[in-house]
């Protein structure tokens, strides 16, 4: 199976898709992967807290909510020579993308937001894309992310538009695809993706696939993530996602939307070294390092070096064109 790029997939197409024996659909996917990557090429990212704790929002999974009663420590936003040296300290490591987040609910115009300004100029000039996720962003802040560097922006749709507001209350569905369009008419590259084991059905990962391929252009950029649950949020209680429901996901989005970069992200610290070669062999060709996701846990770099080892990885350059 090669696919073609097609924004018009429908539910059942997809559904037909997800709904495959896995092991036909790990053979599809790969197919198609072999068809747009590099099979054995992987990219390395970091992904660094600039701004920790104390977000306004109320999603149910994450312990950086001010209303939950978790163990992350609120802390102002970090300076930039610090997170500019972090940037070149993991790239010395092997990452050649880094992404800050913020636990922002929107950024607003003020002296933080030019500080962030000042990260993302001096990261692109260490020659990594460099990526932020801050929450809800207007055309205007947009346009100034991108005249400053910025290569790509995260901005994660979570679920489908249905399950959405079981999980989260404090904004809508409709603000997460207004930033999507923000940033995409800035011409920055899109990173959205979402995280299964928020008690959705499996109609939700359907729906949630659906709308990420029926954007004008597909996301650059896939993240799927398994939920961590954090003691003291919602979530806390959820059971481990099965390794078959990731490489569903996984496959499915490299079927649907074959030049993403489909990103094995949260979750992958209770992966072994067997699965997440199984998450590569559907069509995964990237990871994070580093020892945090944000504030959850994440293998740490030897592990990661490991991985690469036995399975005859390489690091994929920043900036590759398809």
């Amino acid at each position: 199976m090669v696919t073609d790029i097609r924004t018009d997939w429908t539910r059942e197409e997809i559904s037909e898709v997800y709904n495959m024996p896995v092991l036909e659909l790990i053979h599809q996917a790969g197919t198609v992967h072999r068809a747009y990557h590099d099979a054995q090429e992987v990219q390395v990212c970091t992904l660094l807290s600039i701004k920790t704790g104390g977000c306004p929002e109320d999603c149910g999974y994450c312990p950086q909510a001010a209303r939950y009663h978790t163990e992350v420590t609120v802390e102002k936003l970090l300076p930039a020579e610090q997170v500019i040296e972090a940037a070149l300290v993991a790239k010395d490591a092997g990452s050649t993308r880094f992404c800050m987040g913020a636990a922002w609910r929107e950024v607003r115009d003020n002296g933080d937001f030019d500080r962030v300004l000042e990260m993302v100029k001096g990261v692109c000039n260490l020659g990594m894309e460099v990526c932020c996720t801050l929450g809800m962003l207007t055309a205007e802040q947009a346009e100034k992310l991108k005249q400053a560097g910025l290569y790509a922006y995260n901005h994660n749709l979570d679920t489908s538009e249905d399950h959405y507001k079981k999980i989260i209350t404090t904004r809508t569905y409709h603000d997460r695809l207004k930033t999507l369009d923000n940033v995409r008419d800035a011409k920055i590259s899109v990173c959205s993706g979402g995280i299964i084991g928020l008690g959705e059905a499996v109609k939700d990962r359907i729906d949630m696939l659906y709308t990420l391929s029926s954007l004008p252009e597909h996301p650059e950029s896939v993240p799927v993530n398994a939920l961590v649950p954090v003691p003291g949020t919602p979530m806390e209680d959820q059971e481990k996602v099965s390794v078959w429901d990731m490489l569903r996901m996984i496959a499915t989005a490299r079927i649907i939307m074959p030049k993403a970069m489909v990103r094995l992200s949260a979750g992958r610290v209770r992966m072994n070294i067997e699965e997440q070669a199984l998450c590569f062999l559907a069509g995964a060709n990237s990871i994070f390092a580093g020892d945090k996701l944000l504030t959850t846990p994440n293998p740490g770099i030897e592990s990661d070096q490991e991985l690469f080892q036995r399975l005859d990885l390489k690091p994929r350059p920043a900036y590759k064109s398809f």
